[in-house]
């Protein structure tokens, strides 16, 4: 009868143990990987953001850089056979030029494909004060990519929109990321994946590579908080080098 005893209440304890981790995991996993990359407090901070980076495509390196100006907009620029292309976002509008293609004018970014790129203008991430934001999170379990053991939240956003994060169980970095987006009128599943964490001056930490299925991107520099031209983000003629008025 003893045993029986021992038995029923080490169930009971292992149940009410699961259910406890189950409802306050996602909250804590993202306080944990906040602290680990640095706290609120320094992402806060964070106004600016200018990388200089690279990818690779058939053996030719193309140089790129991003800025971004934390809910205001952000540009990538990009250099390929002697000729420049770039897309703006702002919180209003967007652009892309691409004479690679062709064009020699910039063309408006379409209304939903903008709606969709504005979330990155937030530069100090969905997690800093996602609660306050609107959003949500759930915990989903745990899963393996590329043999890494991983915690799996997904983050509801308060439009909707949903994202599926990965954060690496020894150190709470976030490594991948799984979203949907609409493309040429069909909803497509995009994975991001960040690897070769690096610890900045400003005590925040930051990827330094990054895949967001367009090839992998080496992040050679990350400059914080300095100060960004106010005419960065205006849209440009480019055939004539004019500003559009």
């Amino acid at each position: 009868m003893k045993k029986i005893r021992l038995s029923v209440l080490a169930s009971a304890m292992l149940v009410a143990s699961f259910f406890s981790a189950k409802a306050q995991t996602a909250d804590e996993i993202i306080a944990k990987h906040i602290e680990a990359i640095g706290g609120a407090d320094n992402w806060h901070k964070v106004k600016s953001v200018k990388m200089i980076a690279s990818t690779n495509a058939n053996g030719t390196e193309i140089p790129i850089t991003i800025t971004f100006v934390q809910n205001k907009g952000m540009k990538v620029e990009y250099t390929f056979n002697g000729m420049t292309g770039w897309s703006i976002i702002t919180d209003k509008e967007g652009w892309n030029f691409s004479p690679f293609s062709g064009q020699t004018k910039p063309e408006a970014v379409p209304a939903e494909s903008l709606k969709q790129s504005q979330d990155q203008l937030d530069i100090q991430g969905a997690l800093i004060d996602y609660k306050e934001k609107g959003s949500k999170v759930t915990y989903l379990g745990k899963d393996d990519v590329e043999g890494t053991e991983c915690y799996k939240v997904k983050l509801t956003y308060k439009t909707g929109k949903e994202e599926t994060m990965y954060f690496d169980v020894s150190n709470y970095y976030h490594i991948k990321s799984l979203s949907k987006m609409t493309a040429d009128g069909k909803e497509v599943e995009v994975a991001s994946n960040m690897g070769n964490f690096q610890k900045l001056p400003e005590g925040i930490v930051w990827p330094m590579s990054m895949d967001n299925g367009g090839g992998p991107m080496t992040i050679k520099s990350v400059d914080i908080n300095k100060p960004v031209p106010d005419d960065i983000f205006k849209q440009k003629e480019e055939a004539t080098g004019k500003d559009k008025k």
